[in-house]
C-alpha cells in the first residue's frame, strides 16, 4: 500500500491520463444531472439556494486546503497564496451565487471560461491522484465551469457584446494586482515571471516576456470566441 501510495503521490499529472481525463468525464455527468435537476424545480429560490450551496463547496475547498496548507506543509507566500486567477475566483464565487448580480455574471463568465481552460485542458498539478491538491485542483476548476454553465442554462443569464471588453479590464485590473504581489513577494503568481512546470499552451507562445505579450493579444479574440455562441443564439431567437 506504501508504494502505491507513493506512486500515486510522486506522480505529475500528465495530459490524456486517466487523473486528467477521469475528473473531466465525472463533471461533465455530474453538471448535466444538476442542472436537468434544477430546471424542474418551480422554485426560483430553491435554485439559487442549490448552487449556492455548491459554490460555498467549492470555496470551502480553497479555504480547507490552505489551512491545511499552513499546518502541516512549509506553507510558502511567494507560491501558495490562492492568487492564481482560478484560486482566487473559487474563494469569491459565493458572492456572485448569493447575490446573483448580472454585472458579475458578465465578467465572470469570460474569466471562468478562458481562466479554466488552460487548467482542464492542460492541467499543472505536481501531485496526482488521491492527493488534497488534486481533488482541490479539480473542485476548483471544474466547479467553476458547472457553476457559470448553471447561471447561463438555468438562469437564462448571458452576457452582452460590450461585456468582452468590461471583463478584458477587470482582467487588466486583476494583472496589475498581481504584478505588483510578484514584485514585493519575488514570486511568479499568474505565471507573470516564468511560464508553469507542466506542459501548457503557454509553451506555443515563445519565451519570457513574450508569451504574456502574445496572450494579452489573443484575450480579446478568445473573448470574443467565448461570446460567438451567445450571439449567434440571440440571432436565431430573432429570426423565431
Amino acid at each position: 500500500m506504501i508504494a502505491i501510495s507513493r506512486f500515486f503521490l510522486l506522480q505529475r499529472v500528465s495530459i490524456g491520463s486517466l487523473e486528467h481525463l477521469t475528473p473531466i468525464i465525472v463533471a461533465a455527468l455530474f453538471s448535466i444531472w444538476f442542472i436537468r435537476r434544477a430546471k424542474k424545480l418551480q422554485s426560483l429560490d430553491q435554485q439559487q439556494k442549490n448552487l449556492h450551496w455548491f459554490a460555498i463547496g467549492v470555496s470551502l475547498t480553497v479555504v480547507c486546503f490552505h489551512l491545511y496548507q499552513i499546518f502541516n506543509t512549509n506553507y510558502n507566500v511567494k507560491t501558495d497564496l490562492p492568487l492564481y486567477l482560478c484560486s482566487l475566483l473559487a474563494l469569491l464565487i459565493p458572492l456572485f451565487t448569493y447575490y446573483r448580480k448580472y454585472w458579475m455574471f458578465e465578467v465572470l463568465v469570460f474569466l471562468i471560461i478562458s481562466g479554466t481552460l488552460q487548467g482542464v485542458i492542460t492541467p499543472d498539478i505536481p501531485e496526482g491522484f488521491p492527493s488534497f491538491d488534486y481533488f482541490r485542483y479539480w473542485v476548483v476548476h471544474l466547479g467553476l465551469l458547472i457553476i457559470i454553465f448553471y447561471a447561463i442554462f438555468v438562469f437564462k443569464m448571458k452576457p452582452k457584446f460590450k461585456s468582452v471588453f468590461k471583463s478584458f479590464f477587470v482582467l487588466q485590473f486583476y494583472v496589475l494586482i498581481i504584478i505588483a504581489t510578484n514584485y514585493m513577494l519575488d514570486a511568479n503568481y499568474f505565471y507573470l515571471n516564468k511560464k508553469p512546470e507542466s506542459a501548457s499552451l503557454l509553451d506555443y507562445f515563445g519565451d519570457w516576456p513574450y508569451y504574456i505579450i502574445v496572450v494579452q493579444i489573443i484575450v480579446i479574440p478568445l473573448f470574443m470566441l467565448i461570446y460567438l455562441p451567445f450571439y449567434i443564439f440571440k440571432k436565431q431567437s430573432k429570426l423565431h
